[in-house]
């Protein structure tokens, strides 16, 4: 079984940081940059639950600048249970396709640089 939890500890720090951060730096820019990271982790989960796109993207929406830590955390969790399941599948990381351990460093570095420039 592939450990997510590099993944699923990177998120909930962020989400922390977010949740407790003053309504002004989320307004800075904060939220926004987070919200982008929650999307793009989405966006990854939704490509490994439907390879084939059948259902297509399904975009997550802007809830407001304090909802936006929450968002996070679901769309880290999400990903992570798809890369574990995907770990787990028959031909994982086949046909070109990456392996679940590469989307999971992917992925962490992606949360740990939107981190760096939403709390700057």
């Amino acid at each position: 079984m592939l450990d997510t939890s590099p993944l699923t500890a990177v998120v909930e720090r962020f989400a922390d940081r977010l949740r407790a951060a003053p309504q002004s730096r989320l307004q800075r820019g904060a939220a926004a940059e987070a919200l982008e990271a929650a999307r793009e982790l989405s966006v990854r989960a939704q490509r490994l639950e439907d390879p084939d796109g059948a259902a297509g993207p399904r975009l997550m929406p802007e809830a407001g600048i304090f909802v936006v830590g929450d968002q996070l955390a679901v769309a880290g969790q999400d990903l992570a249970q798809a890369l574990r399941a995907a770990a787990a599948g028959p031909g994982a990381g086949q046909d070109g396709a990456k392996a679940p351990s590469e989307e999971l460093d992917e992925a962490v570095r992606l949360v740990e640089r939107a981190e760096v420039r939403a709390m700057r």
